[in-house]
């Protein structure tokens, strides 16, 4: 008896394996866990109750894993986009991994974000990302100084911090007394107020006589803050005289913005985007490995980037699961002008 040969059909487009999840299933397991911050374990237990499919912490792992590795292309091309852009923010912020104290670090505009994880907090994690390096816009960023080591950008300090540690400053003053601290921090304000009127009339500058005006409150306020607090007799006052000289010194940084539209007075933007790490370290903890650390860094780079183009989470990592990642469009967008204080530009 002769055996006839076996057949055997064409799989359909995106099946690499007899048996494996379909992109759709895969970007849901990718969303709860990079997305919602669910732990492996978790992620596995909702993909079971809600879908009765079976599913083992393992397998979010490799989905996730295997996720990350195909974003190499995504994550160059937007690094090249922030290094070539007018105006980007930096930032960073700790995050434990493998049970020590990790950094995640930020460089982001109003259309792309790119996270990364390093060891270090300073600039041979600076030097590991490789903006900074090549970076010759407007850099926004707090006063952490590593940052001013790099001389070809611009600086725009962050007003933002700076109000809180002035708002500080003026809590521990005796009240009903002069502050220093409040009029250089009414004075900071102002000038936002200028700036902000000043662009939603169409106006290329602020008017320079109401400029002048909160610049002189400014400094003399500083100077005054900085004599008062020379002796720096305590701890806290050698605080409050550091950050008085460091706003007479720096005085140009901080009002960058005020002859300069398209930079923005304060780091917001950034602490928006890197946010994320700290929520996810506070619903799961710490994670286990650096390179599970990358990988969460790749893909919220990848969410990030996507939605500020209009573009949701799960439409996004449905695209990735099929092994074809959403790519932003392969040209340089210029930074619109400064419009609210408290927003990194949305452009």
């Amino acid at each position: 008896m002769r055996l006839r040969a076996p057949h055997q059909g064409q799989g359909p487009a995106g099946a690499e394996a007899p048996v494996q999840y379909g992109p759709r299933i895969v970007a849901i397991i990718v969303y709860l866990h990079a997305g919602q911050f669910l732990s492996k374990d978790r992620t596995a237990v909702a993909l079971a109750e809600l879908f009765g499919i079976p599913c083992s912490s393992g397998t979010v792992a490799a989905l996730t894993a295997r996720a990350a590795g195909r974003l190499d292309g995504f994550l160059e091309q937007v690094h090249e986009q922030i290094a070539a852009s007018d105006v980007a923010g930096f930032d960073e912020t700790g995050f434990r991994v493998e049970g020590r104290l990790a950094w995640v670090h930020c460089a982001r505009t109003g259309r792309y974000t790119l996270l990364m994880v390093h060891a270090k907090r300073g600039r041979q994690a600076a030097e590991a990302m490789g903006i900074l390096p090549r970076f010759t816009g407007v850099a926004v960023h707090d006063a952490w100084a590593p940052y001013d080591t790099y001389t070809a950008p611009d600086h725009q300090l962050c007003c933002a911090h700076t109000l809180r540690e002035l708002q500080a400053v003026a809590d521990g003053a005796p009240q009903g007394q002069w502050c220093w601290a409040t009029q250089a921090a009414e004075a900071l304000t102002a000038m936002q107020d200028l700036v902000r009127e000043a662009v939603s009339q169409g106006r290329d500058a602020v008017d320079p006589a109401a400029l002048a005006t909160q610049v002189r409150l400014f400094r003399s306020a500083v100077l005054a803050g900085a004599s008062q607090t020379a002796a720096r007799s305590g701890p806290l006052m050698k605080k409050h005289n550091a950050l008085a000289r460091r706003l007479r010194d720096r005085q140009d940084d901080y009002l960058r913005f005020t002859t300069d539209f398209r930079a923005p007075p304060d780091n917001n933007g950034c602490e928006r985007d890197i946010r994320m790490a700290k929520l996810k370290q506070k619903v799961s903890g710490c994670l286990r490995t650096m390179t599970g650390a990358r990988q969460f860094c790749a893909i919220r780079s990848y969410l990030s980037t996507g939605a500020k183009h209009g573009l949701s989470f799960f439409d996004a990592l449905v695209m990735l699961a099929r092994g074809e990642p959403w790519m932003p469009r392969c040209r340089l967008i210029r930074p619109q002008r400064f419009q609210v204080p408290d927003q990194l530009h949305r452009n």
